[in-house]
């Protein structure tokens, strides 16, 4: 179909308003938030209802023209990126919150309803939702599906998929079909299948997700290390005690004078190699128990200061420092690549001397921010796009990092997707044959490959070789 009849046929559905297809427009959606790789979409299209991208999805696949669904476009994989001219369905207007069950403990939202929204709208009456990726503030609960992001408190909580009841989804040919919707249905699990396909399966147009009941006491510790070493080991012993923390969140020297340079900085001393942010929730009583043996337990580890929030506006303070870590990069650096891997626990320690070890080797600075308590490490990796050469050496640099958390019994991605950044290293992981069985599942939603294509897989014939030698030291 020629581009043109395609505009008005796309015009003819939405409305004109709906419809984005001139260049300059174009280029705000040529990648997400993953910037290294860039591609212009066919068109940007702004469907308001299931049944808009039912017709916008039967039209395009009627012509064999594929397209690509996206939220708001805070993914890190490049997920969302048009690399061969998609058209991109964007669901940001389908942003309702349609209902809300307080005694079966679940809510209904259409796609592009807001992360941190859905709390805010319940929390009057007692209640969260929980998954809470550092983005919820812009991130919609149909990209977090697409993802299966994660977050703070997945260490308690568990990531999106423990928290989604049933889908809504538009099948790549446009059909409409009901998944789940109750806890615990027989059969297959498909609406875990979907979660976490990255929109390769088809696009979600309505989502009922788990709520909960907020806890009645919530206490947080901060502890201060002169040692990376130090702070891993207490990850380590804080978990042997039993406890289990809602959230155990690390960040090195570098990040620490990343966030201390942003917008809420709490005011660290100098010299600075680690710290931890150990968060408790649950009964009240107790909770101040299990703060009392935390903290002993970072004393047994040379903690150089550690002390739990004495008001919520002090612990709101320090999670807000956390939080935007990733934004505060652009503060110490022009250009930064964060990576997302996961290793066991009492692997963190050599982990991260690995980590140090590659970025000795290719001369760039890695800042480490990470989910500690569930190994879910997120290194950032400081580069300059305006220096030949280092944005490979930055690439370079993320696929080692990723070698170092599979070689160490781990995966390389944990929230944040593989989209088309780490296609090549899912050979890290799986093999042909394994690679192939997931390809098929795929074709049985999308056996055209029209919805989303080209991601998450490996290209055939390409691989990945991590050597030291391919690095050449930045002067």
């Amino acid at each position: 179909m020629e581009r043109d009849s395609l505009i008005s046929q796309l015009i003819s559905i939405l409305g004109y308003d709906a419809v984005i297809y001139k260049t300059e427009e174009l280029r705000t959606y040529e990648c997400d938030g993953y910037t290294i790789d860039k591609g212009l979409p066919r068109a940007v299209v702004f469907p308001s209802s299931t049944e808009e991208v039912s017709k916008v999805v039967r039209l395009l696949h009627q012509e064999k023209i594929p397209f690509i669904p996206r939220g708001a476009g805070t993914g890190l994989s490049g997920g969302a990126i048009a690399i061969g001219g998609e058209v991109i369905i964007s669901l940001v207007r389908m942003k309702k919150l349609l209902e809300v069950d307080f005694p079966n403990r679940k809510a209904v939202v259409q796609p592009g309803f807001i992360n941190l929204k859905l709390t805010n709208s319940i929390a009057g009456k007692g209640y969260y939702y929980a998954p809470d990726p550092s983005s919820q503030q812009a991130c919609t609960i149909g990209g977090n599906v697409g993802e299966n992001a994660g977050g703070a408190h997945c260490l308690k909580y568990g990531v999106t998929t423990n928290h989604i009841l049933g889908l809504e989804l538009v099948l790549p040919n446009g059909e409409v079909v009901e998944l789940g919707g109750v806890a615990d249905m027989p059969g297959y699990d498909l609406v875990g299948i979907l979660t976490g396909s990255e929109g390769t399966l088809g696009i979600v147009t309505k989502i009922t997700v788990r709520i909960l009941k907020k806890p009645e006491g919530v206490k947080t510790v901060l502890a201060l290390f002169d040692s990376v070493e130090d702070a891993s080991q207490t990850v380590s012993d804080i978990i042997a005690t039993g406890i289990v923390p809602a959230a155990l969140e690390m960040m090195d020297k570098t990040a620490i004078q990343a966030v201390e340079s942003g917008a809420f900085p709490v005011g660290y001393p100098e010299g600075l190699e680690a710290v931890l942010i150990v968060e408790v929730d649950g009964i009240k009583d107790g909770i101040d128990d299990q703060i009392e043996q935390i903290i002993r337990v970072c004393k047994k580890h040379q903690v150089r200061d550690v002390k739990a929030a004495t008001s919520e506006k002090e612990r709101i303070r320090w999670w807000a420092n956390r939080k935007t870590a990733f934004g505060a990069m652009g503060t110490i650096s022009p250009d930064y690549l964060v990576q997302d891997g996961v290793i066991p626990r009492s692997r963190l320690p050599e982990v991260l001397k690995a980590i140090r070890e590659i970025s000795e080797d290719c001369g760039l600075r890695i800042a480490n921010v990470f989910h500690a308590g569930d190994g879910n490490l997120h290194p950032l990796i400081l580069f300059d796009a305006r220096v030949p050469g280092e944005t490979e050496k930055a690439v370079k640099a993320g696929s080692a990092v990723l070698k170092v958390c599979t070689d160490m019994g781990g995966s390389i991605t944990g929230e944040h997707g593989v989209g088309i950044e780490k296609r090549e290293e899912m050979r890290f992981i799986f093999n042909d044959e394994e690679l192939k069985a997931q390809i098929a599942i795929r074709e049985v939603f999308n056996p055209e490959n029209l919805c989303n294509p080209d991601k998450v897989f490996p290209i055939p014939g390409r691989c990945v070789e991590i050597k030291k030698a391919e690095y050449e030291r930045v002067d």
